[in-house]
């Protein structure tokens, strides 16, 4: 991963853990169904704030942009819920673009 936004895990509490690890895991099956297995090596923290950021303005009587996800070996192989839909989709176009952004920068550096 890379980038300069960073969770402070030990003071964010369980719940906010939660809810981040939910956007975490969205923006990488978005990247996954939008752009296919290898675009997940661009999941970064500064895209999953687009994320959180569009959820916190969604409308709170509106759908939840959650959903379960099977199995996965990052999270133990258990299941969770996860955030999707428009959020996580712009998330993952931007964790592209930054990854873009990223690898222009060091041919540029040479």
């Amino acid at each position: 991963m890379f980038g300069i936004v960073r969770p402070c895990r030990h003071r964010l509490g369980e719940k906010l853990t939660a809810q981040w690890t939910a956007h975490l895991c969205g923006l990488c099956l978005a990247l996954r169904g939008d752009h296919g297995q290898l675009a997940r090596i661009v999941t970064n923290y500064d895209g999953l704030l687009i994320s959180v950021l569009t959820e916190a303005q969604a409308d709170p009587a509106g759908p939840t942009g959650r959903r379960t996800a099977g199995p996965c070996p990052l999270r133990g192989m258990r299941t969770a819920s996860v955030a999707h839909g428009e959020g996580a989709r712009l998330a993952a176009a931007v964790s592209l673009v930054l990854a873009s952004a990223k690898v222009r920068d060091h041919v540029a550096d040479g």
